[in-house]
């Protein structure tokens, strides 16, 4: 029976990289961001000089502590990959409905068990005590989850705050593994799709969904080796055939635009917004990664406006990270990130998930992705 390295190690070892590097230097964006979400600009300078903050602060009493952005991140990709696990075995699977049950789990790290979708709780997140921690959630996301009647269900509200955009890089990651030489089958979905149907399980809004699909998007083009440019307009064209897509359209043009002729790499527009809703952040942190000439300067960036600055670093990081690979991450942010095993364990498995042998059963009922991700 394989290891698990061996089977981790069947995927191509540069799309494994960025693999890393995406889910990582968002977790340190996000990480970075922790610490001044709540500060406004001012505010940032006078505690941390004119040029921000650069190295990770204490938040939530530790160094490098990750917020919701990242645990609903790599619930998102518990999710995807046991929606995998579920089609070999099954035949069948809603992917939206295995996420919505992954978010479940997520909601009882928060301490709320709902009523009705608490049972088979199990799986490997769920198990790790760090991630029972409360790290600013959103309301939205928690109100969703806990009015969540079915795994089916979609959110009724009208929200379009941006928690469903910074958790959605794993859906481009999820379509990205699936066009590797050699892999087993496709994903069955677009990551536009996918990422839309991701973020509908909390946020009701047409852009708060939108600029979801458009990110997921976004991301799987630059793992399949897109300049972010042609990412951007290949994502671009997809938004435009559906309705409502104007005002996710408008304002990451702006942000092109603005990248294109007035690029600044240490100060993001003040017309962009703050980055509490979706298109905001999504915008945010595109110009961030267009503008930067590195990774470590782009998240930077990211994160040092007044506003939702732990998303915009995150979202920005997802970016970068997928463009710059690993060697492009600061040591010393790597060094004391929270929980940097196991997002490095999540993206190895995101990268690996295509080459799984799922449909042997004697391979089934001794592997060890069986018993990490099992298909409920």
């Amino acid at each position: 029976m394989p290891s698990i390295e061996a089977i981790r190690s069947r995927a191509d070892p540069s799309l494994r990289n960025r693999f890393r590097a995406c889910l990582l230097a968002g977790a340190a964006g996000d990480a970075l961001g922790a610490a001044v979400e709540f500060m406004s600009k001012p505010a940032i300078h006078a505690r941390f000089g004119p040029e921000g903050i650069r190295d990770f602060a204490e938040a939530y009493g530790r160094i490098g502590a990750i917020t919701d952005d990242t645990q609903m991140t790599l619930f998102t990709a518990e999710g995807l990959m046991r929606a995998w696990v579920r089609w070999n075995s099954k035949g069948i699977c809603s992917t939206p409905g295995v996420v919505a049950h992954a978010y479940q789990r997520w909601l009882k790290t928060q301490g709320i068990s709902h009523p009705q979708l608490s049972h088979d709780l199990d799986g490997w997140l769920i198990g790790i005590r760090e991630l029972h921690a409360s790290r600013a959630p959103g309301r939205t996301c928690l109100a969703a989850l806990r009015d969540m009647k079915s795994f089916s269900d979609r959110a009724s509200n009208q929200s379009k705050g941006c928690g469903g955009v910074m958790r959605v890089a794993p859906v481009g990651m999820f379509e990205a593994s699936a066009t590797q030489p050699g892999a087993r089958g496709s994903s069955g979905h677009s990551a536009f799709q996918l990422g839309c149907e991701t973020a509908a399980i909390t946020h009701g809004h047409p852009t708060g969904i939108l600029a979801s699909g458009l990110f997921a998007n976004i991301i799987s083009q630059l793992l399949q080796g897109a300049s972010l440019h042609d990412a951007i307009e290949h994502g671009m064209g997809l938004l435009r055939q559906h309705p409502q897509h104007e005002e996710t359209e408008r304002i990451v043009r702006r942000a092109c635009e603005l990248a294109a002729n007035l690029p600044d790499p240490n100060t993001l527009p003040d017309e962009l917004g703050e980055g509490w809703i979706a298109e905001e952040a999504l915008a945010l942190s595109l110009y961030a990664a267009l503008v930067a000439p590195d990774l470590e300067s782009g998240v930077i960036l990211a994160v040092n406006h007044g506003g939702d600055s732990d998303s915009t670093g995150s979202i920005a990081g997802n970016l970068l990270g997928a463009m710059y690979g690993l060697d492009a991450i600061p040591p010393r942010w790597l060094a004391d990130l929270e929980l940097r095993e196991v997002i490095e364990e999540v993206a190895d498995d995101l990268a690996s998930m295509w080459f799984w042998e799922l449909e042997d059963d004697d391979y089934r009922d001794s592997n060890v992705i069986w018993e990490r991700y099992p298909g409920w």
